[in-house]
């Protein structure tokens, strides 16, 4: 198969114009990029919403007002759990799929947010931030896989931009939560225990939604993929991509596995480890989004 014969491809797409679908113009695709997108959504709204509620939650705990130790840790410990979750997520992905991967996440991130909101010491609520750490870090795995596998490579660029678009409007809907909740008694509570809404409302919409076709094919549930992509291409372009899944899979096939331990080994994945890893740094740190409130709140206090 050459690179002009692969579907999406433009050597492909100028063969067969009448194939190629425009980013609006299919609305399965678009449903299921919006609901698998919510996995974003949580995590920009996890990121930005403790900004606000810890200066309330010090008002509740006097030990967290007296010891920025504490303070540190609620913050942080959802970070903490988003790498253990992002650590596991591609084990998960690949032996359960993709579905049950974002299942599994919903269900930790909302049992995660009752903890929080009902947290009667701040130990506990370092538990919840934990919990819904660990939904995060699998969402923000899960979600980007799924759609990319599901997507046309003539649109797959444009849709999975999209799960970034959701993080940064869920840091946005984080303060909007923020600042409804002020005058509201429980105010820090309310505050993080909405997060719990989206998380169980992306579980309902991934109930409706099928499995990656990808991972179904390289599963051997040959007509079960056939079946999704018939939702997503014509008749003709679909025999093409079963036929491109065929070849993916059997080059894959032929691939040596690659360890975690070849990231240290291998140069060419060590740089592009260094590579990427130094630029998430870069961004994250020094990371204004999780301190606004607290460095505003010191500012109209000098």
């Amino acid at each position: 198969m050459t690179l002009d014969s692969i579907p999406g491809s433009s050597g492909y797409l100028e063969a067969f114009p009448e194939r190629r679908i425009s980013l609006f113009g299919n609305r399965y695709i678009l449903g299921l990029t919006m609901a698998a997108g919510i996995g974003g959504l949580l995590f920009g709204y996890d990121t930005g919403v403790i900004s606000g509620a810890l200066l309330y939650i010090k008002d509740d705990f006097e030990a967290v007002r007296r010891s920025s130790f504490l303070q540190e840790t609620i913050v942080s410990m959802a970070l903490v759990g988003a790498m253990m979750g992002s650590a596991a997520a591609g084990w998960i992905n690949d032996t359960y799929g993709r579905k049950k991967a974002t299942l599994l996440a919903d269900a930790v991130f909302a049992i995660g947010a009752v903890v929080m909101a009902a947290a009667p010491d701040p130990y506990i609520l370092i538990v919840g931030r934990l919990l819904v750490g660990l939904g995060v870090g699998l969402a923000s795995v899960c979600a980007p896989v799924y759609i990319a596998e599901a997507s046309p490579t003539e649109v797959r660029g444009g849709l999975v931009s999209a799960n970034v678009l959701m993080i940064t409007f869920g840091q946005f809907v984080s303060y909007c939560v923020n600042l409804a909740f002020t005058e509201v008694p429980g105010t820090w509570r309310w505050m993080l225990g909405v997060s719990g809404v989206p998380a169980v409302l992306q579980f309902c919409f991934m109930l409706c939604l099928p499995e990656s076709p990808r991972w179904l094919y390289l599963k051997k549930e040959k007509a079960k993929a056939a079946e999704v992509l018939s939702n997503i291409y014509d008749p003709f372009r679909l025999e093409d991509e079963l036929d491109l899944l065929a070849a993916a899979a059997e080059e894959e096939r032929k691939k040596r596995a690659v360890h975690i331990s070849d990231v240290f080994r291998r140069k060419e994945l060590r740089l592009a480890f260094i590579a990427g890893g130094g630029l998430l740094v870069r961004f994250s740190f020094p990371d204004y989004i999780l301190q606004g409130p607290f460095m505003i709140e010191v500012l109209m206090h000098q």
